[in-house]
């Protein structure tokens, strides 16, 4: 990750994650994320547009935003991928200290008849 990219992010609660439809249509949706090792993990629930578009088009765009998605800075296209488990339960587990009770309450809530899907980005 270089440092200009993991700077950006680090004190940042949301970033917009642009995904593409089939003909190549840009959805951004802001989102909580977590960093591991270069890598930045994004948590949601299996049933997304997010996944479904992922599932066609692995290619995004990040930029740190706040909660309505205005971006804090320059866009940045990367390459996403479905992480594994192990990776997957570290993220969920950095979310829950990062976001605290309001992560709880998104478990409790939005996962409870989902499966949560953990989307790495490599910077």
């Amino acid at each position: 990750m270089s440092s200009d990219n993991l700077a950006m992010f680090l004190n940042e609660k949301y970033l917009n994650l642009e995904t593409y439809k089939n003909d190549g249509h840009a959805i951004r949706t802001p989102v909580w994320f977590v960093i591991e090792n270069g890598v930045i993990y994004v948590i949601t629930p299996s049933t997304t547009g997010k996944v479904k578009r992922l599932n066609h088009n692995k290619n995004v765009r990040i930029v740190p935003s706040n909660l309505k998605g205005k971006p804090k800075g320059d866009w940045i296209a990367k390459t996403a991928y479905f992480a594994n488990e192990s990776e997957s339960e570290q993220a969920i587990k950095l979310r829950k200290k990062k976001y605290g009770l309001m992560a709880r309450l998104v478990n409790i809530c939005v996962y409870r008849k989902d499966i949560p899907v953990v989307i790495g980005i490599n910077i």
